[in-house]
């Protein structure tokens, strides 16, 4: 498996997660936080926001940078913006595909209401 592909499979497992994609969405109204600032806006404990941060870290959507004795988390854009265009790439070739078996039904549709006319007109 290629560098890129094993790096948009880690990109996708990580912001496919429900909860990361909310700590993802706290990050980006926030700027910057910490994980048990984090934790006050989510559903969940600061050791399981601490725990999707190291997954979304690791994926390269977020960096962490201690400050003192806080680790202030923020979003990596240039990392967004590819997992961004990673899925509207995707969501076009759904588009494709599901035009291709739209076109075919429709096809099987006409074909199905011909040979109905067919035998109608035949009885």
């Amino acid at each position: 498996m290629s560098t890129e592909v094993a790096e948009l499979d880690e990109l996708w497992a990580a912001i496919g997660d429900p909860t990361r994609r909310r700590v993802v969405e706290v990050l980006l109204g926030r700027g910057e936080a910490t994980a048990t600032a984090m934790a006050g806006e989510l559903p969940v404990t600061r050791q399981a926001v601490a725990k999707h941060l190291a997954v979304l870290d690791r994926a390269g959507l977020v960096q962490a940078r201690r400050q003192g004795r806080e680790v202030r988390y923020a979003i990596q854009p240039q990392r967004l913006v590819a997992a961004t265009r990673s899925m509207a790439q995707v969501a076009a070739e759904w588009d494709a595909r599901l035009s291709a078996i739209k076109r075919i039904a429709e096809a099987v549709a006409r074909e199905q209401a011909q040979e109905r006319r067919r035998e109608e007109r035949s009885t």
